[in-house]
């Protein structure tokens, strides 16, 4: 780039070239004119030529002047087209730039509005996640008082006696069954079945022992395993045999009784992997439930209980049976009564139409004055009357 009188010209424009030319080509012609000159001393005849030379070189000097105006102007006309196509790309470049900027504008509008409904959302979440913490933490808590109310046997105990009382209720009538019942040998019974002879009353046992089987359930190696197994088969065994000897009694409980485990878990373990101790329950008369089963043996006992109730209610039945067919006999009866009374009422009033027809003949012979086909003797008649009854 090239700048003049503050006008910049690019040296790639071909105009630029012809009078970067021509100013050469002028350079060149004013040294030999100079060289001329000098020489102009030596001859006169040279002098005249130079002189008619110079006359020539002057009207081309005058050319190049021209020449180089039309150049300038050229120069001129190329530099304000240039400056009117820059204010036009500036212009446009500008509307672009504006409406890059406002499209820019909205877009980032609706992403921040969106960003901000997606904010609050996740406001939302968080909040319904700190809930969700808060229950999850409570319920821990409450899981930590439920396995410190287990682990001590007094509060187990309570703990199974609430869960069979509430079991029973709802399986039995309140007058079917007595709780923490007090038996001929002194012991108390958490639940006592009165079931009628036979079996007879029957004892539910609600203990059981949690801590042989939380040793089982933390042991970590074969040893430790194998320990809990035989602290939980001793502690099954001694519970079997102290429910055997306490509510078994002969002549005033059934010949058997019912041990009551309030937890699945503990029922399923012994079925699963002590067989042999739910045998020997069998043999002592013991049977071991847990709140499903005892559900389903506390219906059968409802509905034994039913039964026997029905048996005992059935001389009632038969007497309240031969009093209903006695009263249906003496409605018959007031019903024969009834409908003769009714027949002798429709003969009555059938009586009463005969004679009142009668009558209204004679009175028509009688408004006629035809007195000499009355016949008192023949069409004497005697309305009968209505009985009483």
């Amino acid at each position: 780039m090239i700048e003049i009188g503050g006008v910049a010209y690019s040296l790639e424009d071909p105009i630029v070239w012809a009078a970067l030319g021509g100013g050469a080509f002028l350079l060149l012609l004013v040294l030999l004119l100079m060289v001329s000159i000098r020489r102009a001393g030596r001859s006169a005849a040279a002098a005249e030529k130079v002189s008619a030379h110079m006359a020539g070189l002057g009207q081309r000097v005058q050319m190049l002047s021209d020449g180089q105006q039309q150049l300038f102007g050229g120069l001129n006309s190329v530099s304000e087209a240039q400056a009117m196509q820059q204010a036009q790309t500036l212009q446009l470049m500008e509307q672009r730039l504006a409406e890059v900027s406002r499209v820019t504008g909205e877009a980032l509008q609706g992403s921040a509005t969106r960003t901000a409904r997606s904010l609050g959302a996740l406001q939302e979440r968080l909040e319904a996640i700190d809930k969700a913490q808060e229950n999850i933490t409570r319920l821990s808590g409450d899981v930590l008082s439920l396995q410190d109310i287990l682990s001590n046997k007094q509060t187990r105990g309570a703990f199974g006696e609430i869960q069979l009382n509430d079991i029973v209720g709802k399986a039995l009538p309140s007058d079917s069954y007595t709780l923490q019942a007090t038996l001929s040998n002194g012991r108390r019974a958490d639940c006592l079945i009165h079931l009628p002879e036979p079996p007879g009353p029957i004892v539910i046992d609600a203990k059981f022992p949690l801590e042989a089987y939380e040793r089982l359930r933390a042991a970590e190696d074969k040893a430790a395993l194998a320990e809990a197994q035989r602290q939980m088969r001793t502690a099954v065994r001694a519970h079997l045999r102290a429910i055997s000897e306490k509510y078994i009694l002969d002549g005033e409980t059934a010949d058997g009784a019912l041990m009551f485990l309030p937890s699945e878990a503990v029922y399923a373990e012994l079925h699963a992997n002590f067989p042999e101790l739910v045998r020997e329950g069998f043999d002592a008369r013991v049977w071991i439930v847990s709140p499903t089963t005892c559900m389903a043996t506390l219906n059968t006992m409802r509905a034994i209980l039913k039964d026997a109730r029905m048996r005992a209610q059935a001389g009632a039945i038969r007497q309240t049976l031969r009093l209903l067919h006695r009263d249906v006999e003496l409605v018959l009866q007031r019903a024969g009564k009834l409908e003769t009374h009714f027949r002798q009422a429709r003969e009555d009033v059938e009586g009463i139409g005969t004679a009142a027809e009668r009558a209204g003949k004679r009175a028509a012979k009688l408004d006629n004055f035809d007195f000499e086909e009355l016949e008192p003797d023949r069409d004497r008649a005697v309305v009968p009357l209505p009985r009483q009854g």
